[in-house]
């Protein structure tokens, strides 16, 4: 049966792979995010790559009323929403004290308060049409916590309580599923958007995943519906090193972080794209990943089923 889907922040990273990997699938998709030329670039991404067919909603998941119109315009345009994939979030780079009050709020009122909002409009819709897939985005910095991005973790850590309330609470709904999705370091441009206060670019810290692989992640999720699903080969380890040894863990949290998750880049004082999109930094990547898919498929010519099989294992 072909799904409607309703994904929410699908003009970059995480959301725009997901949408090209329901495209793929024969899905149709409402796509939903701040910028209105990237949205028209996505749509015409996942219609070339098979979606049934193609909507796009400009919205912001904190303007009063946007998520309400996009969740009217699906049920308008397909009947009803089966799954809804909620990935749009805001980074901001900085020691507690010097991000600018107005940039911390708008960071928790994106990424959490903004989640609360998709979950409401959408498990109104599921219990109208008897059932649906709510799928939330995460981080594995929503069970540990690491420095100089207070605003994204206190976020996460409050968007893993609210998905395991709603969890609890749905448990008396038959067919409406409440699943998190739980990436680690990915390959997207969140961290060039972010913004900073901090003197240096941001970077995901190794090893990092593509975002076509937590892409497939969410997409299976529709599929089997689980309570959560972690993407990165180290989020169970960190997750025990910061219960288990959570001295140590705070001893050298910090010089890691300054090593690994910041890079040598300068950058002045700037609000990223917390209050406002900025379409020229929007794609799936990000660049701190090679793009081996080119170079795979450059060889695949003459030997093309591994080709493919080296392809989606490198993804």
């Amino acid at each position: 049966m072909t799904r409607t889907v309703v994904i929410t922040g699908a003009t970059s990273g995480i959301g725009r792979a997901a949408a090209r990997e329901f495209a793929g699938r024969g899905d149709r998709l409402v796509l939903a995010a701040r910028s209105p030329a990237t949205l028209a670039d996505v749509r015409r991404e996942c219609a070339d790559a098979g979606a049934a067919e193609v909507r796009e909603v400009p919205t912001d998941v904190t303007v009063a009323g946007d998520l309400d119109a996009l969740a009217e315009t699906a049920v308008r345009e397909f009947g009803r929403i089966d799954v809804w994939v909620h990935t749009a979030a805001v980074m901001a780079y900085g020691r507690f004290e010097e991000i600018p009050a107005e940039v911390f709020d708008q960071v928790v009122r994106t990424d959490l308060l903004g989640s609360a909002a998709v979950a409401r409009v959408a498990l109104r819709h599921f219990k109208r049409a008897g059932g649906g897939t709510l799928i939330l985005t995460g981080s594995v910095l929503g069970h540990i916590t690491a420095p100089y991005m207070s605003g994204y973790v206190t976020s996460k850590w409050g968007l893993h309580g609210l998905t395991r309330a709603l969890q609890q609470e749905s448990r008396d709904l038959p067919g409406v599923n409440i699943c998190l999705i739980t990436p680690g370091s990915v390959d997207t441009p969140v961290y060039q958007q972010a913004a900073n206060y901090l003197g240096r670019v941001g970077r995901p810290p190794l090893p990092i995943t593509t975002p076509e692989r937590v892409g497939r992640a969410i997409a299976h999720c529709a599929d089997k519906p689980r309570r959560e699903t972690s993407v990165g080969r180290v989020n169970l380890l960190m997750r025990v090193g910061f219960t288990a040894l959570p001295v140590v863990y705070d001893v050298l949290v910090g010089p890691l972080m300054r090593l690994g998750g910041l890079s040598h880049r300068p950058v002045d004082p700037h609000d990223g794209v917390v209050f406002a999109p900025n379409p020229d930094g929007e794609a799936v990547r990000g660049g701190w990943l090679p793009d081996v898919s080119r170079v795979v498929r450059s060889v695949g010519g003459a030997t093309s089923t591994v080709g493919a099989a080296v392809l989606r294992r490198l993804r």
